[in-house]
């Protein structure tokens, strides 16, 4: 079987695949353009006849409770990656699978990242036959040069859920960490020896696998409470002595910017904010966990409390800097999707404004009115951008994937969205002329912000007209690119062949674009 097949350009004038893994998929349409019906997946309903009348539902290790859910070839399997950089439990999975001689299996990470490396073994070996879920670091490099048996599927935070929650992916079994769960599977991440924050990314594999299994390392007595995964959807209780390590959830992607340049860039997209008249009383905002957006949000502080601004909320992913602002009163409230440090998990459990959130609330495409939509500014990060303000967080420019999408997608749909990027990284221009993956459709995207200057999306006349006197250095897109230009000189494009490694799917469900295989140089 063909990874990728039947190659055709879609709206954005990208080569994609109409068939993906032996499965049939949509080329992109437009924004818009597409709107697929939510059919439902038909989640399994549980009967208690097979399981104990007391509830109990322990097992005795999570290799007994794979072989009870009926692990076998060419399953697929979900895991969370609420620990990021600090879990452990996705390589037990695949090392036991390797112990019981399976074979091709999918596996249906929320996002995975370097401390997963070792699953490149079970990738060489056959145990896993491809990844759908974002790859950070070591996986991304092993698929972007063409190793994986299968073609890499990426996804938003948002598309995931829809793609599970509509019955497009199917779940055969889901493992789900917890930092504290009861006999019977009730269960939460704020609890416990290891907290990492909520299990939000979890509540649709659990809705609607085959068999659930939660696996903890701090079994308390039921009920365990707050309950973000009932014992009504869990099938098998695991008990190991750690689960991850909550220090590793903070990165140095969500530890704020020490560098001249980009401390410029954040306090520039504070003055638009300003400037646009977007900064008043009662705003609604999200900043990403990168560091120059936690810079950002370091200046809209101070700019709050000198104009005595309070916000009505903050989205999370939540950080230290959101937790201080609401302890300072200058937000109602924080809604949190997963947490980035052991305040922010603190906050989440103490305090009753501090709210844990669904992906359906905030990112879904079903959803009716989800948050991201009703944020007044959104500042994210971005690896590329071109001159038709298109947007690339996945690949680097030489093509490869070692990052993931995220809610990066998602947050598009909000009222003002802001990329904040340096014009140039290691003397490599930020600023294409077209970008190396495209995963943000530039009519998406409204501002992008740079040490050398701001350019507005054309298309956003009225947030050219509200900063045309602001005094901030506005400029056309291409007049920043040019001076970059002059500066780094125009690099060799990337070294790739016609092979396809993987594929970006738009928050719809249609194919967006196609990674390709970087050639060895």
């Amino acid at each position: 079987m063909k990874k990728a097949d039947k190659f055709v350009k879609n709206a954005a004038g990208r080569m994609v695949p109409t068939i993906i893994n032996g499965e049939q998929v949509i080329p992109f349409k437009g924004i818009n353009k597409y709107k697929p019906a939510h059919k439902g997946s038909a989640p399994r309903v549980p009967t208690c006849i097979e399981y104990p009348r007391d509830g109990n539902k322990i097992v005795k290790n999570l290799k007994q409770a794979l072989k009870q859910a009926g692990l076998k070839d060419g399953m697929t399997i979900s895991t969370h990656h609420h620990y990021r950089n600090g879990d452990y439990v996705s390589n037990m999975v695949f090392d036991i699978a390797a112990e019981l001689g399976i074979k091709d299996l999918r596996w249906l990470p929320s996002a995975s990242f370097p401390c997963h490396a070792p699953i490149i073994e079970h990738l060489k070996s056959g145990v896993v036959h491809h990844i759908e879920g974002s790859m950070n670091g070591p996986l991304g490099n092993f698929c972007s040069h063409g190793k994986m048996k299968g073609l890499g599927y990426l996804r938003s935070h948002g598309g995931r859920y829809r793609a599970i929650s509509d019955g497009e992916v199917h779940i055969d079994v889901a493992v789900i960490a917890a930092s504290a769960a009861d006999m019977t599977g009730n269960a939460n991440g704020v609890l416990g020896k290891h907290p990492f924050g909520p299990i939000s990314f979890s509540k649709t594999d659990v809705k609607n696998a085959d068999k659930t299994i939660v696996v903890t390392d701090s079994l308390v007595d039921f009920p365990c409470y707050p309950w973000e995964i009932m014992g009504n959807d869990v099938d098998y209780v695991v008990t190991i002595d750690e689960i991850g390590d909550p220090e590793k959830i903070v990165s140095g992607t969500t530890k704020i910017t020490k560098s001249p340049d980009r401390l410029l860039i954040a306090e520039r997209c504070a003055k638009f904010v300003e400037a646009a008249g977007i900064l008043k009383d009662g705003i609604n905002f999200q900043a990403g966990a990168g560091g120059t957006s936690l810079a950002f949000v370091h200046f809209i502080k101070d700019m709050m409390l000198e104009k005595c601004i309070k916000a009505r909320s903050m989205v999370g992913g939540s950080t230290k800097f959101l937790v201080d602002m609401m302890e300072e009163g200058l937000t109602d409230y924080i809604f949190d999707g997963q947490t980035f440090g052991l305040e922010a998990i603190s906050s989440l459990r103490d305090n009753p404004k501090h709210i844990p959130i669904g992906i359906f609330d905030i990112y879904d495409f079903h959803a009716k009115g989800n948050m991201a939509q009703m944020m007044d500014v959104i500042v994210l990060g971005s690896t590329e951008v071109d001159v038709n303000f298109n947007a690339n967080c996945v690949t680097h420019s030489d093509g490869r994937m070692l990052h993931g999408i995220g809610g990066f997608q998602n947050c598009l749909l909000a009222k003002c969205t802001i990329l904040a990027v340096p014009s140039f990284r290691d003397r490599i221009p930020v600023i294409k002329d077209e970008v190396t993956t495209l995963v943000a459709p530039g009519e998406l995207v409204d501002v992008i912000v740079t040490e050398r200057g701001i350019a507005i999306n054309p298309k956003r006349k009225d947030l050219i007209e509200a900063t045309k006197n602001s005094g901030l250095p506005i400029k056309d897109i291409n007049e920043i690119k040019e001076e970059v230009d002059q500066i780094c000189g125009i690099p060799a494009k990337p070294k790739l062949s016609d092979e396809a490694v993987a594929v970006v799917e738009w928050i719809d469900g249609t194919i967006l674009d196609t990674i390709r295989k970087v050639e060895d140089s």
